[in-house]
């Protein structure tokens, strides 16, 4: 009878260094792929951040020819998107500036897989390609309110037509779906923070207003 060797040769290599071989791949991935995510996440977060910014400065672009006055003040017989804040819809409020921010693509967070990007303004926006709160009380007036930022918000009270009611005393924080419990936030003074969830509960403290109101798409 013919033994058989555990150590035949397979492509050059033995089955053992082979499998020597997988070990070591299988570690090194181990090792180098939280990095991998990490960086990759921290771009988006990178890219989010830039986006938005873009999104402040749009704002206050619009606001310069309209007596530094929001879009959200404004009546739609004006050019505005007043009427569009009671019912809790935020692309309207994103489509009156489609010249300011020249590219949807610009409201949306590369971070963010629930929701799709599109390459141009038009009938067809609407708040799943938009990943970005509208804060419809923020006036120039006061600096620190929110004037746009990531809807991953949790807590304060959801009403029945996507408008987040949030106070200071409200202890809210950011989910996971997109920055894992980090955000971007745009104020009215046209800059954008990074905000932990403590740092968040902070920034709301500091707004000067009691209720903020969030269209949340």
């Amino acid at each position: 009878m013919k033994q058989v060797h555990c150590n035949r040769s397979v492509g050059g290599f033995t089955l053992i260094e082979l499998l020597v071989m997988l070990v070591i791949v299988a570690l090194l991935a181990g090792l180098f792929l939280p990095s991998v995510i990490k960086a990759k996440e921290r771009a988006q977060r990178i890219s989010c951040m830039g986006r938005l910014k873009s999104v402040a400065l749009s704002f206050r672009v619009w606001a310069i020819a309209y007596t530094n006055t929001y879009p959200m003040a404004i009546s739609t017989n004006f050019g505005g998107t007043l009427e569009h804040t009671a019912t809790g819809e935020v692309w309207p409020h994103f489509q009156v500036m489609s010249n300011e921010l020249s590219t949807p693509v610009v409201i949306f967070c590369p971070s963010d897989r629930n929701r799709t990007p599109l390459r141009n303004f038009g009938p067809n926006l609407s708040n799943t390609n938009i990943s970005y709160f509208v804060g419809l009380d923020t006036n120039d007036t006061m600096p620190q309110m929110f004037l746009a930022g990531d809807r991953n918000l949790v807590g304060g009270t959801m009403l029945p037509n996507r408008i987040l009611l949030v106070t200071s005393n409200d202890v809210v924080r950011w989910g996971k779906d997109m920055h894992k419990n980090q955000g971007n936030v745009a104020l009215a003074d046209g800059s954008v923070q990074t905000f932990s969830s403590s740092r968040l509960r902070e920034a709301l403290a500091n707004t000067g207003v009691v209720t903020n109101r969030l269209a949340m798409p």
